[in-house]
């Protein structure tokens, strides 16, 4: 049977360099290319659908859109690419090791051009039409651009490295030739590895461990505190292409050096000549990551078992994304986020108003919803070969397996891809905070609530709301001020008290009990702060206190010590109660008090500034910072918390514009520069309104960047200007509420923990535990194990994340 539609199709175009073509997998399940049907690729918007008779994807879009033609891609593993048993196992992860597998070595594609419009039902296949030389140039364009997932993979490993002033601007000494490749020692030891040549002067320093992976004794760096030369390259990462590993100690950044090859030849180094003999820091990174898993076996030495089945489907790691896996994993164990997202997870694209179910993070949480909880992609890893590495044939990021039974795992691609835009750290595939990408992922839900206009009461984000009271007590006028900030998460510090060392040096730590870590967050607090109703600098008392309750508490256990401004994360064994239970009443805040005299408000303030929170201003003055920079800080924070305040100062140092005064739009928003159209079209495409993106930039003179972050804090603000011109979004969300109850008991109950290996939250390695109907179970990216008693026992003391249901 022929198409009476084929002429339609010469208007259809190739895919766009810039678009995204999904042919590796459905845009709304976890059905691929791979599956015995394939998948339908559209060839006016290159969405990819299944074919599933239950889901029927590819049918709902080419009803829904209208769009009649699509490419039909089915994929089969070429028996030549699986390797035998007694073959060589592959080489360790490279950087680049993902990119230059070539799919057309490994696979065998087919493809079929379909037409929606002859058959509504299944489409009509049409393999005459590949005769056609448009019809060709369509199948070619497709099958040879890069597909979105491939897309996304290159990004986790290019960081976006660029030159800086110091770089470009490079002043040289003449010093002569260094020694030759294999001679060459530190100038302060006797290191011949891990050496940094100062492309100022030419000497030769050591490097520091953490950053070179090997020995070290920073000696690269004294040797830029003796002499402020700004600009070092690794030797032995040095390409004849002339690509290295470049550092600028100002910046405190890889940097690269365009002018790299003069600049060695003032050394006597030919880079046509050299070879690259030393891992570059990036291959480091990954590598490190890699080796910080957990053990899967019992205390016996006896594998863990693993578990299959609804709500027991492992997320297939994409390059240090176990940050992410461990906290969706959490958050779909949450009845909250399965009734949410499950029971309509077939049937949502029907009334979803996006164009394209790649680009809406509701579709792409039913997605996941569907992928983890409906245990259909929850089975044994079927191989080909019986070898350990086998599951690195479909994913070279897989953990090597002990046994050949563990499962593929979904690979949540496109989740991470949408979450992520245009954030400056979520978008690339580094390792992140868990803690943080929670946090992320909570204010994008809100964020899309709100901008759909759903009931955001009723989102399963409301199950982590609750409200944190701080009370401020003048230390002489004994007048208070109350406040109560709206927040998800409690971050508690760990005090760390050294008890000896282990046998390989090690530091140790004596166990804290988790009531210890409650009583210092919500303990008393004597702080500098200039009282409006003394009129002068006085020491003022701050006391902090639930002002209300979550379904969900998730707390944060702050182990970290600032080591060179970078945090290090310490391990001390935090100690819950008896049975793993929270009982939280002695915490609840009461509120103004009959008797308590309140203080007046701070006039000093400048007129169209909110106000600013007196403890937060009052710590970070203390520390030193000027009161400009104190109040911007908050501004671009959420105004109620000195932590990340202080956070963003460091990440702001340099700013040209830091210590500018602020801009203070009138009421009407017109106070301060209207944005450009092109800054407002670039924030709508993350997915903001034009009102937001507008004020947002007004907010911050124009500066994108900053706009994205004000954007990031401020999720309730709907970009509306209040007439007053003095709420800040933090202020409008505690007036309809701070979300949670203050009834008691408050009693509370473990749910699951996210424990982290290695020495700093942004690099190691991060897994879930979570209480299910089974006992509790490990989810360490793709591998999903029974947990045996004495792993829960031992990591749930090191746990990074603690997430307690309420009873």
């Amino acid at each position: 049977m022929s198409c009476s539609h084929i002429a339609e199709i010469a208007r259809l175009q190739p895919p766009r360099l810039s678009q995204s073509v999904h042919r590796e997998e459905c845009t709304q399940c976890f059905d691929n290319q791979d599956s015995p049907l394939g998948i339908d690729v559209c060839l006016t918007c290159f969405n990819g659908g299944c074919l599933d008779k239950d889901r029927h994807h590819a049918r709902s879009h080419a009803a829904k859109t209208g769009h009649a033609f699509a490419l039909n891609v089915k994929r089969k593993l070429k028996p030549s690419a699986n390797r035998a048993d007694e073959d060589e196992p592959p080489a360790k992860m490279k950087k680049l090791a993902i990119v230059e597998d070539r799919e057309e070595d490994k696979y065998e594609f087919k493809t079929v051009l379909k037409c929606w419009k002859c058959d509504a039902q299944n489409g009509l296949e049409i393999p005459e039409a590949s005769n056609d030389p448009h019809v060709k140039s369509l199948v070619d364009g497709v099958m040879t651009s890069l597909s979105s997932a491939r897309q996304s993979e290159v990004k986790a490993w290019e960081e976006e490295i660029t030159a800086c002033e110091h770089t470009l601007m490079l002043e040289q000494h003449a010093t002569g030739h260094i020694a030759a490749s294999g001679l060459a020692h530190c100038t302060k030891c006797d290191l011949k590895e891990n050496l940094w040549l100062c492309l100022t002067c030419g000497s030769l320093g050591c490097g520091r461990q953490q950053f070179g992976g090997l020995g070290g004794n920073g000696h690269g760096l004294q040797h830029y505190e003796e002499t402020r030369h700004p600009v070092s390259v690794k030797l032995g990462t040095i390409t004849p292409e002339g690509n290295a590993d470049i550092y600028c100690y100002i910046c405190n950044d890889s940097r690269v050096d365009p002018d790299l090859s003069r600049h060695l030849a003032t050394f006597g180094i030919n880079v046509q000549t050299q070879t690259k003999t030393e891992k570059s820091m990036t291959e480091l990174q990954i590598e490190q990551n890699l080796k910080f898993d957990f053990s899967l076996t019992d205390e016996a030495g006896k594998a863990l078992e693993p578990v299959f089945g609804p709500g027991l489907t492992g997320l297939s790691n994409l390059g240090n994304s176990c940050y992410m896996a461990s906290v969706v994993q959490t958050l779909f164990s949450l009845p909250a986020f399965r009734q949410r997202y499950q029971p309509t997870a077939a049937a949502h694209w029907e009334s979803c108003r996006e164009t394209l179910p790649a680009e809406c993070i509701d579709c792409q949480m039913h997605k996941l919803a569907d992928g983890l909880l409906s245990g259909r992609y929850s089975h044994p890893r079927p191989h080909p070969t019986s070898s350990p590495s086998a599951p690195k044939e479909t994913n070279p990021l897989a953990h090597d397996s002990p046994t050949p039974v563990f499962q593929e795992g979904v690979r949540p691609t496109g989740f991470k891809a949408l979450v992520g835009k245009g954030h400056e750290e979520f978008a690339t595939m580094r390792q992140q905070d868990a803690e943080e990408f929670f946090t992320h992922l909570i204010t994008t839900l809100r964020r899309h609530a709100k901008k759909i206009g759903a009931d955001e009461k009723k989102e399963p984000t409301e199950i982590f709301a609750f409200g944190m009271e701080q009370r401020l007590e003048c230390g002489e006028c004994k007048r208070v001020r109350y406040r109560v900030d709206a927040t998800d998460t409690v971050s508690v510090p760990v005090p760390a008290r050294e008890k000896g060392k282990d046998e390989e040096g090690k530091t140790l730590y004596e166990d804290v009990q988790f009531k210890e870590c409650l009583d210092i967050v919500t303990g008393t607090e004597a702080l500098e702060y200039h009282c409006p109703a003394c009129q002068k600098k006085v020491i003022a008392t701050k006391r902090t206190r639930f002002a209300t309750f979550p379904q969900v508490l998730v707390v944060h256990a702050k182990k970290f010590q600032l080591v060179n401004w970078v945090p290090a994360k310490l391990d001390i064994p935090v100690i819950l109660p008896e049975s793993d239970e929270l009982l939280l009443d002695e915490y609840l805040g009461r509120g103004l008090q009959p008797g308590e005299t309140e203080l007046p408000n701070d006039e000093t303030a400048a007129p169209g500034l909110p106000q600013f929170n007196e403890a937060a201003m009052a710590q970070l003055e203390a520390m030193g910072f000027p009161t400009i920079r104190c109040q911007k800080a908050l501004l671009a924070t959420g105004n109620n918390d000195a932590e990340a305040a202080m956070e963003w100062l460091f990440a702001h140092m340099e700013d040209p514009d830091i210590d500018a005064p602020i801009q203070v739009p009138s009421s009407g928003g017109g106070g301060a520069p209207e944005p450009s159209a092109e800054q407002v079209g670039m924030l709508a495409d993350m997915g903001f309104t034009p009102a937001q993106a507008r004020k947002a930039l007004r907010e911050t003179g124009g500066n994108a960047e900053r706009a994205v972050e004000w954007l990031f804090s401020h999720p309730d603000d709907n970009g509306e200007d209040a007439p007053t011109g003095s709420a800040t979004a933090g202020d409008q969300q505690v007036k309809n509420g701070p979300g949670g109850t203050s009834e008691l008991p408050a009693r509370y109950r473990l749910k699951a923990f996210i424990s982290h290996k290695g020495p700093s939250v942004h690099s190691g390695h991060y897994v879930a535990h979570i209480n299910t109907e089974q006992g509790w179970v490990l989810f360490n990216d793709e591998k999903v194990v029974k947990a045996d008693a004495e792993s829960v026992r031992e990591l749930k003391k090191l746990a990074y994340l603690y997430v307690f249901e309420r009873v």
